[in-house]
């Protein structure tokens, strides 16, 4: 069974750009609520402090059966990348209007928990509006051909 918890609004949202992958620093249980699928990463962002990539605000729920340990569903995350990646990423932040936005958080085959994350831009909203447009007319043409 694998998993896949994935960000849809992101490409509705921004202009999607290069992509990473990065391992996440959890704890025992967070992995264990991830594996079960109770995971979040709609509102999440990746944000650079002191040369080190943390993940912010993705939402894993507690587990149940953790015991006496004391869970924070949102705590802030450490991602693991390489020096090389954290400095063109750094690079890249100093844009103006550059964010990183998680796009899908999945399970390796290794068994490990792993974000991807794209460097975007924000879209206007007649950017937004081109894009429903868009779609409109590609559910059209998929309804003409089926």
């Amino acid at each position: 069974m694998s998993v896949e918890i994935k960000n849809k609004k992101a490409s509705f949202t921004y202009f999607l750009e290069d992509e990473y992958t990065a391992g996440i620093q959890l704890n025992g249980c967070e992995i264990k609520s991830i594996r079960n699928g109770k995971a979040s990463i709609v509102e999440a962002y990746c944000k650079m402090e002191k040369g080190e990539m943390w993940v912010m605000n993705m939402y894993i729920a507690e587990y149940p059966n953790a015991g006496y340990i004391v869970q924070k569903p949102r705590r802030q995350r450490k991602l693991l990348l390489t020096k090389t990646e954290i400095k063109k990423l750094d690079k890249k932040l100093k844009n103006v209007g550059v964010t990183l936005v998680p796009t899908l958080l999945f399970i390796s085959k290794s068994g490990y928990a792993k974000l991807k994350f794209r460097v975007a831009k924000g879209k206007k909203m007649h950017d937004k509006r081109a894009s429903i447009k868009e779609m409109d007319v590609q559910r059209d043409i998929d309804r003409l051909l089926s």
